[in-house]
This record gives C-alpha cells, structure tokens and sequence, in this order.
C-alpha cells in the first residue's frame, strides 16, 4: 500500500476573489468554502503534514455549531479555546461563530514561566472572560483542566468533543454589529482586557490592510505566528478565509526549534509570498546563518514580496543585517513592509505602501526627550521607522498633552478612529471609558505625524521621566546591546526609586559570563554605556540568561521585569567588589 501524496491547497482558482467585502465573518467563510484555496499545516522541519481546504473548514465548523447548541450553548456565550496552530482550533473558532457565541483564544505554555504560571495566567483570563467552556488539546489536559476546575467552568479536550454528537438545528443569523469574538492582548495577564471586536469592525480592518497589501490573486501567506495575538489571528487566520489566500503554516514552537525552516517554506512557493513577523523573527534567522551556508543554494526569496513587520519596535538595524544575509538568496529591502496596530483597533492601523521598505527619520535625543538641546553636548539621534499611511476608512491624530491636535513632526499621543476600532472592553467600562472618547482610542503609543505617514516612538507607559525628562527604554537596551555578546532582548530597563527617594534608571541584563572579574568588568561597561545615554548613574543588575519575562507572543514585558525585580523574584548576581 502507497502513502498518499499530500497536494498544498493552490494559490489560485476560478474563484472571483472578494477583499472582505463580507457584512459577517460566517459570510465570508461561506463565500471561501467555494473555492479550492485553504490552509496547509507543516510539521517541524516544514514538510507538509495536513492539507486543509476552506471548504472542508466549513463542513467541520458547521458540524461544531451544532455540537455547541446541543450543548446547550447560546448567542453570546464565551467559548474559550486554547489557540494551538492546527484544524482542531480553526474549526472551533468558526463553529463557536456560526453558533453565535464568542470565541476566546488563549495562549499555549511557553518554555519559560513554568506549569503553575501558566494555569494562573489562564485562570486571570477565564475570570475576565467567564467562558461556558474551555476547550483545549488533549496533552495539555492536566493544565487546561486544572484552570477550568479554578475557574468554575467546563473543560473539555476538543478530542473528546468531536466524539458528541451533532444533531441538526437551526443557526443563529449573525448581524454586522453582534460581537464576533473576544482578543486578549499578549501581555494581558494581571488586569486582562478582553476586547470585543463586532463582525463588522473584522470585515473593515480585513478590508482595509488586504487594500493596503494589495493582496491579489496569486499571493500566498507563510506564518508561524501564534492564533492567540492579534497579528497571528487577524493577519494570519481569519484575514486569509475573507480574502481568499491560501496559507501554509509552521508552528510557533517548531519556529523557534527551527527558525529556517520558515524561509524553506517561502522558499518552495512557487508563487508570491506574504509573511509577517516582530523584528525578532527576523533577528533570529540572520543570526542562524553560519559562514558555511550557501545563502544562494539554499533559499530562493525572490518571490518574497511583503514581508511584513509589525507587533514590536521595528529595529532598522536589525532589518538591515537580514537583508545582508538573504540578499543572495534574492531578498530585495524593498520587500519591508513596516506596520503599526493594536488590539484595540481589530489588528491594522498604519501599513506601509507595497515597495517602499523601511524609511527611517534621525530624530534629536531632545525632541524624544521634551527638553530644549543643551549646546555643550554633541546632538544624539536615534532612527525612528515609518510605519506607513492610514488604512482604508481609519483616521489618526497625535495629541498634545492637553488633547490638542498637533501638526506634522509634533510629538505626542496616537489617536485614532475607524469602523474597525473595538466595541469595548469586555465587562470593563470604566478602561473603555479611559480610552474611548468620542469614538477615538487612545493607542497608549507616542508618535507623530509627517505627509500622512506615522512614526511611532514608543509606549508612552514605558517612558522613564526623570528630573522632568523622558527616556525612552529602548533607546537604553538598544545602546547596551552594541557591547559584544548580547542579543535582542537582552536588556530590561526602567525606572525605580532610589535610597534617597529620587527616581533612577534601572537595567537588568542578561549574563553569560561565569567568571567574576569578568562580571565586574562587563558591570562597568554597561553602567559607563547607560551613563553616556542618559547623562546619570544607573542601577546596573546582571541576571542569568532566560530570566527576563515575556509576554505570550514573546516580546519582552518590561512592567513584569520591574515588578518581578522590586519583588525578589528575580534574583542578579552578585558581584565581588562594588563596580
């Protein structure tokens, strides 16, 4: 007996292709099932393991909405769902909309914060979320279990559920302004916000960054982003059913085992390629290539033509080493397509035109810092990245302290207003209330503005203010990682008190170094490199590698490192001496 030959679903049909000009989600998903495109699952090397048309996805979501009603299941009801990479997932999601419930992802454990950290987190979110039932894959069961059991609700294996039975019934008919599930942010673990996004906000945001890709008829997605943050689920899921584009998927956790093997598989699609990541992706598979490897043999990224970035600060630098690694390859710059968004506003805010790359403005250290330049000291700069024009039907404004609208090149708040801009908080009206007025959001980002594209500076609850002036964090981690032998994500900083009350930045930093009068000597190094920054002493702590929290998309949680540090949780290593 042969083994079956998988086929990849294609990247074309004769399927008129329709930029999520849907009114529901479960429309648009009907419109997909037509056509022969569809998601494609990888296993950890990127072979292809399971092949998963649009259509079929249809037939087991339909299936589940009626394993739901059946079990007593009603529109509005919370279904909460560990977001593992895979058709289980999908098929929940869709049938948990097509039922007229909520779907709610939550997030896999990762390789840091250990079992109980991991059952606490979940248990925050059921709370916040207060699901029917929590579904989950079968080898997670003892934790998924356990956080239900906490939370008071139901926990099933999806396993098990596609055992029960689906008796025929009528579907609940979806409206455009029902809520069609709920998205917690990534760092969302102490005081979760669950933002309710309505099937109409969905469809606009899908509508509006399709129009600004220029997605067509052809163009595939390759991603390993995890369902449980926005960029994953929006961009990479629902996004790809409303615009017809097939996907071929790699999971988070075989990306980081193997991060190439991502680049393997946009290197075997035959046609062009869209795929998304943090700056840290990209980091990661420049950094994985030795002198040894034939760059040119091994990949072919010619066909590569949007690669997004998105979910983070956007290093230039760091962009700019993976274009020097992959350029035999035929990775061309302009292939960059930098992004901002949020959440709050369904995923897409700002999307850079195809073929533009990543433009970067030098902006003076004193502008960043709201202080007039001090003429004894030679100007700093630091890049600050385009982070492109508006979508479709989305308005901005950057705001002064006072609420003023500013003009061009005028630092301050990111506001922003648009059909795809949340509902609300989930049962928290007083945070909606905080940051929706009039129906702008207030993002929490600072930017600001120049001949219609954004440039975005930083969160403005990151900023460490000190004797009146603003520090950004970044600008801090950045400069301590030029010292050799540190990597993205390396360095923490923040501010805290110190013993004479006054507030001082701190830093915390991963340590590779065993030897002592190493450590003392790197010590030195970091506290000299900070002081040139920020023109004072700091709090330099050297911690063991691995130590540094992260939010469940990975990005570093500076607020959970100071909390942690003030706390004793995390513990640095002592030095022999006073450095």
């Amino acid at each position: 007996m042969t083994d079956t030959i998988l086929v990849a679903t294609p990247n074309s049909d004769d399927l008129p292709q329709r930029l999520a000009d849907f009114r529901t989600f479960g429309e648009a998903l009907d419109y997909a099932a037509k056509g022969k495109k569809g998601m494609n699952f990888h296993d950890a090397r990127g072979n292809l393991a399971r092949v998963y048309p649009y259509s079929l996805l249809r037939e087991d979501a339909l299936v589940n909405a009626r394993r739901l009603i059946a079990r007593g299941v009603k529109p509005g009801d919370r279904i909460a769902l560990i977001a593992e990479t895979g058709p289980d997932f999908a098929a929940l999601f869709c049938g948990a909309v097509y039922a007229g419930a909520w779907p709610v992802p939550l997030p896999l454990p990762t390789s840091f914060g250990g079992k109980e950290n991991y059952i606490e987190q979940l248990v925050v979110q059921l709370q916040s979320s207060d699901p029917k039932i929590l579904f989950y894959p079968a080898e997670i069961a003892e934790m998924a279990g356990a956080a239900a059991s906490r939370q008071g609700c139901e926990g099933q294996s999806w396993e098990d559920f596609a055992l029960a039975a689906a008796p025929a019934c009528d579907l609940p008919e979806a409206k455009p302004d029902d809520i069609c599930y709920l998205q917690y942010s990534s760092g969302s673990t102490r005081f979760p916000h669950g933002v309710a996004v309505t099937h109409e906000a969905l469809l606009n945001n899908l509508s509006g960054h399709s129009h600004g890709m220029k997605l067509g008829d052809g163009d595939r997605c390759i991603s390993w982003l995890p369902w449980y943050h926005d960029m994953g689920l929006v961009g990479c899921f629902l996004s790809l059913i409303a615009n017809q584009i097939s996907v071929d998927y790699l999971k988070t956790e075989d990306f980081a085992r193997r991060p190439l093997a991502w680049l393997d598989m946009i290197s075997r699609n035959p046609g062009t390629s869209c795929s998304y990541s943090p700056t840290f992706g990209y980091d990661i598979c420049a950094r994985r290539i030795s002198s040894q490897t034939n760059v040119a043999e091994r990949f072919d990224l010619s066909r590569w033509r949007i690669a997004g970035n998105g979910a983070d600060m956007i290093r230039p630098d760091v962009m700019q080493n993976f274009v020097n690694a992959f350029a035999p390859a035929g990775f061309k710059a302009s292939s960059f397509l930098p992004s901002y968004g949020l959440a709050e506003a369904t995923l897409a805010v700002t999307i850079m035109p195809p073929g533009e790359g990543i433009r970067v403005e030098l902006v003076e250290e004193e502008r960043l810092s709201g202080c007039k330049r001090d003429l004894s000291r030679p100007a700093r700069y630091r890049a600050i990245v385009n982070c492109g024009k508006a979508v479709k039907d989305m308005d901005l404004e950057i705001r002064g302290e006072h609420g003023n609208a500013l003009p061009d090149h005028h630092i301050g708040k990111v506001w922003c207003k648009g059909p795809s801009v949340m509902h609300s908080y989930f049962r928290d009206p007083e945070s909606t209330a905080a940051c929706l007025v009039d129906g702008w959001l207030d993002t929490g980002d600072m930017g600001y503005m120049a001949d219609g594209y954004l440039f975005i500076v930083g969160r403005a609850k990151d900023m460490i203010i000190i004797n009146g002036k603003n520090h950004w964090p970044q600008d801090i981690e950045w400069a301590v990682e030029q010292l050799p032998g540190f990597n993205h994500g390396d360095i923490a900083a923040f501010s805290v008190e110190s013993e004479n009350g006054e507030e001082v930045p701190a830093v915390l930093v991963h340590c590779r170094v065993s030897d002592p009068e190493e450590r003392i000597k790197l010590h030195t190094q970091i506290r000299d490199k900070v002081r040139s920054i920020t023109g004072m002493n700091c709090v330099v702590e050297l911690v063991p590698p691995r130590t540094l929290p992260r939010t469940s998309s990975g990005k570093l949680s500076r607020a959970k490192a100071k909390k942690q540090y003030l706390s004793g949780e995390i513990e640095p290593f002592k030095l022999l001496e006073a450095a």
